[in-house]
């Protein structure tokens, strides 16, 4: 094999999660070029990974909602890229019409996607010359990397590595004397939010190591939910109004990530930082993030969590591995 695309174009976490499997293919195939398609939302996120020889995308979310010219055009211009490329395999590791589209206007031959019952939209299977293996039980982030490593029949070895190098911006607020952490207390649905007097206790405590704390916002409400916090915790400060690009700098600079589960928390964990994610609403073994004293996924995805068990992670992500006995670094896992 000489190249290959891989197919999966939202959403921010999503992204982030797999691209593991781009390191995963280029380990296995020394040489091979890999390819990614990506909703052109997303696309620098792509970018970001040094492993990645060409990023393709398209306005895809933006036609959907405005339908202007200007992006139809960029979408033709975006087809006849995809089609100018001659893939040995294509792996839609997404799994819905948009990304089986993708797929299928490749000209390639052996386009691979899961199986009907593990698709995302079950229609999306008229684009796959070649189904991938049942899904695994259990968190999606490591069953996408069986899945191509199985496809490919390759052995999938060690952690997963992202190779993310996220560039650096000459926009952002001055770097203050203390680490940096950022909590990201917003989320688009309400059922995944913690209480702003719970933040609140989180804030104290990361104050009380040491640390600068500032909070994220990205909407008028969001900005209002980070100003109650600060409103109980005046060492806290807002952040100004940053995109995603520099968002994803502060998150370059920070210490320690504190958040619910959201793709700029998923973010954090890909850039090792500390960081501590935080399920209320939403599957944590599904979905959830672990590296041994560095990343940990509290909360059962059915309630709100004590601000006790965020402490204890909190004191976990701060312990160094070999300074404690088993006991003194436990912390309740999902």
């Amino acid at each position: 094999m000489k190249r290959i695309l891989i197919v999966k174009v939202t959403s921010l976490g999503d992204i982030i999660e797999a691209q593991p499997v781009v390191a995963d293919i280029k380990r296995a195939f020394p040489g091979i070029k890999v390819d990614w398609a990506a909703d052109e939302m997303f696309a620098d996120v792509a970018r970001w990974n040094t492993g990645l020889d060409r990023v393709l995308c398209a306005p895809l979310r933006r036609f959907k909602k405005a339908r202007s010219l200007a992006d139809f055009r960029s979408i033709a211009a975006s087809i006849a890229e995809l089609r100018a490329e001659r893939y040995d395999v294509v792996i839609d590791i997404h799994g819905v019409y948009k990304s089986a589209i993708i797929a299928f206007l490749t000209r390639s031959s052996r386009r691979l996607g899961y199986r009907s019952h593990d698709l995302g939209e079950r229609g999306a299977a008229f684009a796959y010359t070649g189904r991938l293996a049942p899904r695994l039980a259990g968190n999606a982030w490591h069953g996408m990397r069986v899945s191509v490593s199985e496809a490919l029949g390759y052995p999938l070895e060690g952690p997963p590595v992202f190779n993310l190098q996220v560039p650096s911006g000459s926009t952002l607020p001055p770097a203050g004397v203390a680490p940096l952490a950022m909590l990201f207390h917003a989320t688009s649905k309400d059922d995944k939010k913690l209480p702003a007097t719970h933040w609140a206790a989180i804030a104290r405590e990361v104050i009380s190591r040491g640390y600068e704390v500032v909070l994220p916002w990205g909407s008028p409400a969001e900005r209002v939910e980070a100003s109650e916090i600060a409103a109980l915790v005046p060492e806290a400060s807002l952040l100004p109004p940053l995109d995603v690009a520099e968002i994803a700098q502060m998150i370059d600079r920070a210490a320690l990530v504190v958040g619910v589960d959201t793709g700029f928390v998923h973010l954090a964990h890909a850039l090792q930082k500390r960081t501590i994610m935080i399920f209320v609403a939403t599957s944590p073994e599904l979905f959830g993030i672990e590296s041994p004293f560095r990343s940990i996924t509290i909360g059962d995805g059915r309630s709100v969590p004590p601000v006790e068990e965020v402490l204890r992670a909190i004191e976990y992500v701060h312990t160094e591995p070999g300074a404690a006995a088993a006991g003194d670094a436990s912390v309740a896992t999902a």
